[in-house]
């Protein structure tokens, strides 16, 4: 039917007929939507709380919000879980809009679920093995980090801590000073 009609007999002075063909042409593919298709995450059935998670789930969800430290991501369980920086690829990311973009949805790996503080740990790299030991371990001092102030482990340490218990000075210098009668 749409072949029959002419489009000189809808052109008018805002619509020529180039335009008229055009939209007749388009007329004549009938449900194509030109829009890419609309995919969503397929959510893990039985996973609805925190506490349904296990450590090594690898899951599907969508970026909920892309920040300069990751990523955080909707698995279907009311808390978004992070991905950090460091577990987004297998190289350096300075910047995760690199690697991921809201809205999109990407496979992930869990590796770390804290329920009393309802924080989830996730990775996109889904050949990562969790470390055992390493899950629920925040909040204490990183290694190598100094104590805090109170606990310092040797009091004389220090500002104004007895020299004489350190090592006596190596080099030439020192020993031509030790030689001359200063020091020990």
């Amino acid at each position: 039917m749409l072949r029959s009609l002419q489009p000189g007999d809808f052109a008018d002075d805002r619509f020529g007929i180039p335009t008229v063909t055009d939209i007749l042409a388009e007329l004549e593919k009938p449900g194509r939507d030109p829009r890419p298709a609309f995919t969503t995450a397929t959510f893990a059935a039985g996973v609805e709380k925190v506490a349904d998670l296990k450590v090594g789930m690898v899951l599907e969800g969508v970026v909920t919000n892309v920040a300069a430290f990751g990523a955080f991501v909707d698995v279907g369980v009311h808390q978004d879980g992070l991905v950090h920086v460091s577990a987004m690829a297998d190289r350096f990311v300075s910047d995760p809009h690199e690697v991921v973009r809201s809205g999109q949805v990407v496979r992930v790996k869990v590796v770390d679920v804290d329920v009393e503080r309802q924080r989830i740990g996730l990775s996109l790299r889904l050949n990562d093995t969790p470390q055992p030991g390493k899950a629920g371990k925040r909040g204490g001092r990183r290694d190598g980090a100094p104590p805090p102030r109170g606990e310092r482990r040797n009091p004389r340490s220090g500002r104004g801590a007895d020299r004489r218990d350190s090592a006596p000075a190596a080099g030439s210098m020192a020993q031509a000073l030790r030689d001359a009668g200063f020091g020990r």
